[in-house]
């Protein structure tokens, strides 16, 4: 029986077909109109949206709003627990860096970080950025974070106040408090300083939301004056700058999802070309940290899948001069590295599990910091300092709430900083986190973490969330997550599936859920379905799928592949337009996105295969379980109109009687509400809408 009754007539979209002919193959779009022609300058001003769409979308949200209305008591109740379990008042332990610790902290009520120092070893804390006072009087507020100069005596600090992700830069007096007048506009969201604190280089956005180039700026001069360091000329690319520990390089990184290219400009000659360190070669990747007289290099050229370590003096850059430190262990992924100045550490992850390897540079001796729970999360904070034998590190799992520990790499001494308080309470003995794995159609096995209650019935009465993400080689960690505990409180087994796409089991992970292969990662999913609902764990009358961004793609896709499998759908800014964004070459993310899905531009077999997931260009006429599309409209990233356009598409085609929902968010982007508190009650509106989906309510 459906949990959704008397409803009021959902909104129909007027169809205006355009017809767009590639490679010979037409198709036609009946509500391409959805797409605002100015969406440039309406992500910065949105007070010039089109009257049409505008009323459209408010329409939608009207009758979201009817659909959840008996959710509204449910959604307080969720919001009240899951804010219970957050420490209003909390603070960060401070990094030490010279003659100060940074930190932030958050004040009772407040939705936004506020930044602090104190003396190195403890003492009175200095305010450096209030985000509460920042914030006041903005529908949207999202702070970048304080940069402070080697001197100690700035700070840049930025902020994004429409959600469109272009942030403007401003520098504080830190003794002061006061800001000067410098003020950057369309900025990335950071700066890297000079090492005498009087110049900073940062990225600017172009019209077309692509961070194109890099400036550096003359504290005390206009944004005008600026100069052009470097422009990347390849529409394909990201780029981003940053420093090393000892200030000696600027770092430019250029990169796509599968080809890294580094420039270093020494900091003892800001006006230098930046130089280059090894050529752009489709399929190499390589990063970059300074170890003194060498850089160290994670790379996966000569054949290492999983990545290696190399190194090479730093006034020889250049490839021919790389050799081996860490060799490629096929089936151990290396995630990222850092250097000091006695040691060389790094994080890796083999058979689904992360570990850090610390090794000593003059022994070679090397020794590892893991753990024993059967799923886990480690996070690498390293430290702000490069003569430093003591790292930072946190660990946490599904029942563990998080903790930050100092370690000390000489001594391999542990130092518990702070254990992640749940100021309502939190027992982990009330609950179970397991890892399983559910067979894939070719024979893989996919894991899955699971969280639930000791007390759930494992007899496929219990509903799930089954969550999923599959791109980009991003993995989804197995950590600790107070707001899935209101999920599991209500007898929900929680779920994420580690599928392909991901690089939860190595970098062919990856590889296997990308381009011509991205199938796998749908059908790795529904295997995750299968399994839980064949071994009882919940049943497919129960589960509810949740995916955002890239894995509101996938949310699309097992809507079209498999819908009976699902008794609910939650699809957060979904990526499900993927055809038509993927043949517009003007969209923030369209080029650089091309090794990720393909390019349907220039080849017609790229083309055809998009095509035949896309999940707009695949919706059926059949019987669609109840789905909620969520969007913002300043979004940069996965447009607003990519919900919009399917959530219309869906409610047209589908056989069943299953409300199709859209939110958009009116005031925000990709990353939705910017307080921590705002964020909570977009989180309890799509748990209310799970259980009420799942027949809790």
């Amino acid at each position: 029986m459906s949990a959704f009754k008397n409803l009021p007539t959902p909104p129909a979209a007027a169809k205006k077909p355009v017809t767009d002919t590639r490679h010979g193959i037409s198709r036609s779009d009946d509500y391409a109109w959805l797409r605002a022609d100015n969406w440039q300058a309406m992500f910065k001003d949105t007070k010039i949206l089109d009257p049409e769409i505008r009323a459209y979308l408010e329409a939608e949200n009207a009758y979201m709003n009817a659909a959840m209305a008996d959710t509204k008591e449910l959604q307080k109740a969720l919001f009240a627990e899951m804010k219970g379990r957050i420490k209003e008042d909390d603070s960060s332990v401070p990094v030490k860096d010279g003659p100060f610790a940074y930190g932030t902290l958050y004040v009772t009520g407040g939705e936004q970080p506020h930044y602090f120092r104190e003396a190195r070893n403890g003492g009175e804390r200095k305010l450096l950025l209030n985000g509460d006072k920042e914030n006041e009087g903005k529908s949207y507020f999202r702070l970048s974070g304080i940069d402070h100069s080697t001197d100690h005596s700035h700070g840049i600090w930025g902020y994004d106040d429409k959600g469109s992700e272009y942030f403007t830069l401003k520098v504080r007096n830190l003794e002061t408090g006061e800001d000067l007048a410098d003020v950057i506009e369309n900025t990335g969201g950071g700066g890297v300083w000079a090492p005498d604190g009087k110049s900073f280089f940062y990225t600017l956005q172009d019209e077309n939301h692509r961070p194109s180039k890099i400036f550096h700026h003359v504290v005390g001069t206009p944004q005008s004056e600026d100069r052009l360091v470097y422009e990347e000329e390849d529409s394909g690319f990201f780029m981003g700058v940053g420093g090393s520990l000892l200030d000696d390089y600027i770092f430019i990184d250029i990169h796509d999802h599968e080809t890294s290219e580094y420039r270093i400009i020494p900091t003892s000659d800001l006006m230098a070309e930046p130089k280059l360190v090894a050529a752009r070669d489709t399929g190499i990747e390589y990063e970059m940290a300074e170890g003194g007289d060498v850089f160290y290099i994670l790379t996966n050229d000569g054949d290492a899948k999983d990545f290696k370590i190399m190194e090479t003096p730093v006034d020889k850059p250049a490839k021919e001069n790389w050799r081996d430190v860490v060799v490629h262990k096929p089936g151990t992924l290396i995630l990222n590295h850092m250097a000091y100045a006695r040691h060389l550490i790094w994080l890796e992850r083999k058979d689904g599990l992360p570990r850090i390897i610390v090794r000593d540079r003059r022994s070679g001796e090397e020794h590892a910091i893991a753990f024993d729970e059967e799923a886990y999360s480690l996070g690498l904070q390293g430290a702000a300092e490069y003569d430093t034998d003591v790292i930072r590190f946190s660990y946490s799992s599904m029942t563990t709430p998080s903790q930050l520990y100092d370690y000390n790499m000489v001594t391999r001494e542990r130092t518990l900083l702070k254990t992640q308080e749940v100021p309502s309470g939190h027992n982990p003995d009330d609950y179970v986190t397991r890892r399983v794995f559910a067979p894939a159609w070719d024979g893989e096995h996919v894991p899955v973490t699971l969280l639930y209650r000791k007390d759930t019935p494992l007899d496929g009465s219990a509903p799930c969330l089954l969550y999923g993400y599959g791109a980009y080689g991003i993995t989804i960690p197995a950590g600790f997550n107070t707001n899935c505990l209101s999920l599991a409180d209500r007898g929900f087994v929680y779920a994420i599936a580690h599928i392909r796409g991901g690089k939860d089991k190595g970098f062919a992970w990856y590889e296997d859920g990308k381009m011509d292969k991205k199938t796998n990662t749908f059908k790795d999913f529904i295997a995750a379905a299968d399994y839980l609902n064949q071994e009882k764990f919940t049943s497919y009358a129960k589960i509810i799928a949740e995916g955002g961004s890239a894995g509101g793609m996938l949310m699309g896709a097992i809507a079209n592949m498999a819908p009976e499998k699902f008794a609910g759908i939650i699809a957060a800014v979904p990526f499900v337009d993927v055809l038509n964004t993927m043949l517009d070459d003007t969209l923030p993310l369209t080029p650089p996105e091309w090794p990720e899905w393909g390019n349907p531009i220039d080849s017609k077999e790229e083309y055809e295969q998009i095509a035949a997931y896309s999940p707009y260009d695949n919706v059926g006429e059949k019987p669609y379980p109840p789905i909620l599309a969520l969007g913002g409209l300043t979004d940069p990233r996965v447009t607003y109109w990519e919900p919009a356009k399917w959530v219309a598409k869906l409610r047209d085609k589908t056989t069943g009687d299953a409300p199709i929902l859209l939110k958009t968010n009116m005031d925000a982007g990709h990353g939705g509400a910017s307080g921590r508190f705002q964020r909570l009650e977009e989180i309890a509106f799509e748990y209310g809408f799970a259980i009420k989906v799942a027949g809790k309510i």
